[in-house]
């Protein structure tokens, strides 16, 4: 899939000045992705979120939520050194260590209490930083939006995560446990968020590339406060 994004790359034309534009060279199979991924949200996701804000007490999941978050610690530390961020790496350093040890296991977020505040960072804005484009823009199966350069990204993240360096009998039921477990908290979080999108755009495709390319952009260009009027993905 990376390979054919990357060739198919400069093979936009003039036949569709809105997808060049929005370095969308692979629309039409964006398009049938997008439109996989939206029936199985309405017939899996969307249900199952439903069902876990409706029926999980709101602490439950504010627990579950702090767990996956401080899984992320390593890479977020990983990350902000690689961009020369050392005291935010070490701020990262210190929330992972206190919740992992007080907060039993990351799920009680003792260390935002104490003043260390979360600020996540992954491989794709580190190659951001330096520079690095977004390129094509990808919709891939049971994935969601995202790029060439945020696709790569992830998989570096990958070998920063404490389960990638856990090896036992059924790690992989862990790691995708671990993987419902974030795409169920994440839905929940953003049922109306998408429901109000959704009913407000034309396209509701195109509309989600916004979206998506303008989270991103403000995340390496770190603005906080703009990035939280986005949905987040």
């Amino acid at each position: 899939m990376l390979a054919l994004s990357l060739i198919t790359a400069g093979c936009a034309t003039n036949d569709n000045q809105e997808a060049a534009m929005a370095n969308d060279p692979l629309e039409p199979m964006n398009r049938v992705f997008f439109d996989f991924n939206q029936r199985l949200d309405r017939h899996a996701a969307l249900p199952a979120a439903t069902f876990y804000a409706d029926n999980v007490p709101r602490g439950v999941r504010g627990n579950i939520h702090n767990f996956l978050a401080n899984l992320g610690g390593p890479v977020n530390v990983a990350n902000d050194i690689l961009i020369g961020e050392f005291s935010n790496a070490g701020d990262a350093g210190v929330r992972f260590v206190i919740n992992t040890t007080v907060g039993v296991a990351g799920f009680f977020d003792v260390a935002s209490d104490w003043g260390f505040r979360e600020k996540s960072r992954d491989f794709g804005e580190t190659l951001g930083v330096y520079g690095v484009g977004q390129g094509p823009y990808l919709v891939l199966p049971f994935r969601g939006p995202s790029s060439v350069r945020d696709f790569s990204g992830s998989y570096v993240d990958g070998y920063f995560s404490p389960l990638h360096f856990l090896h036992y009998s059924g790690s992989t039921y862990v790691g995708l446990v671990h993987s419902t477990l974030g795409s169920v908290d994440n839905r929940s979080a953003n049922i109306v968020t998408f429901r109000d999108i959704e009913r407000a755009s034309v396209d509701y495709y195109a509309t989600m590339r916004d979206y998506y390319r303008q989270r991103r952009e403000r995340q390496v260009e770190d603005k906080a406060v703009q990035t939280t009027e986005l949905p987040d993905f």
